[in-house]
């Protein structure tokens, strides 16, 4: 494997090119010498093994068609899987059109090279393919962006909901920080739906949180129906989530399959909230309303819960403290 070593010169894009003949690497090297730092590997293998390591700051891969062992597609292939931003190109000395033509019409290569390489046309190329990986990068950059200022808006929104809906009635808002407690735990990454239209995407939301809500007080009136104590909490919880909550030391359950706990606030506006989830919620409400509530914190094992005697209602300062926390 050879060129691993990155230059001094970090304002260089970084473009991989692998191709088994020794003196197609160095030609490729020195023709783009002072315009690009050179990364080569002699197969494709030792350029999975090259993207790995350089994967994020690699814009441009150049990759020879035939090689001993798995050809130049499969590389390319491999690349658009993983590293979706980088700028894949093929070149071959061979007229191998069938499969460049479905590479391409496919999206998971750029362009294709045909060698040999003339050196002002491969310059101006790797140029042009170098400033496309750039303009990918920016997007990425922005978009994700967009996503994390969009998620706080949700987030925002559906904990106001939530509170409106479920909490706000007297003692059994205690159990907003349990609720709370349990979705920070379970967070889960920025889906692509937040880029939805924000109109539409608000107007779900608000009639999915009306559907939680009536099913809530469902199981709510199902547990006073039982009489049950709160004592009996963590049995409760038990039954709620089945398999997925077992006992702990000491009065202290554990959930393991925590997803379900962050079901409401990061879930798709257009995906009714399950029936577990309306359970666990309604097991919250009407464990406050009782004095008592979860403490829920993050070990290796999973999520422990603990009964506890509910402390101070939530304020708006309090509220306002969750949501900078998400």
């Amino acid at each position: 494997m050879n060129g691993i070593a990155m230059p001094c010169a970090a304002t260089l894009p970084v473009i991989l090119y692998v191709d088994d003949e020794p003196g197609a690497r160095k030609y490729f090297q020195r023709a783009l010498e002072g315009q690009a730092t050179v990364l080569t590997a002699a197969c494709v293998d030792e350029g999975k093994a090259l993207l790995a390591q350089h994967g994020d700051s690699v814009a441009v891969l150049v990759s020879d068609q035939r090689m001993p062992g798995a050809n130049g597609n499969a590389l390319l292939f491999h690349a658009w899987e993983r590293h979706p931003q980088i700028v894949r190109v093929l070149t071959t000395a061979y007229s191998e059109l069938a499969q460049t033509i479905e590479a391409v019409n496919q999206g998971r290569i750029h362009r294709y090279l045909p060698k040999p390489w003339d050196i002002v046309t491969l310059r101006l190329e790797m140029a042009q393919a170098a400033e496309l990986a750039g303009l990918r990068r920016r997007h990425d950059h922005l978009l994700r962006d967009k996503l994390a200022s969009r998620r706080r808006e949700v987030l925002a929104n559906r904990i106001g909901l939530l509170y409106a809906l479920c909490f706000a009635d007297g003692p059994q808002g205690a159990g907003l920080d349990a609720y709370l407690s349990g979705a920070l735990c379970a967070r889960m990454p920025a889906p692509a739906w937040l880029l939805d239209d924000y109109t539409q995407l608000a107007s779900a939301d608000a009639c999915r949180a009306a559907a939680l809500a009536r099913a809530v007080r469902g199981h709510v009136a199902a547990l006073d129906a039982r009489a049950a104590e709160p004592a009996q909490g963590l049995a409760l919880l038990a039954e709620v989530f089945g398999p997925a909550c077992r006992a702990g030391h000491a009065g202290v359950g554990v959930l393991e399959e925590t997803g379900a706990l962050a079901e409401f606030l990061d879930g798709s506006p257009d995906a009714p909230v399950s029936m577990q989830h309306a359970a666990w919620l309604a097991l919250l409400l009407w464990l406050a309303r009782r004095g008592t509530t979860l403490l829920l914190t993050s070990s290796p094992s999973g999520i422990q819960c603990r009964l506890a005697a509910v402390g101070e209602l939530p304020t708006r300062a309090g509220l306002a403290s969750w949501i900078a926390r998400f």
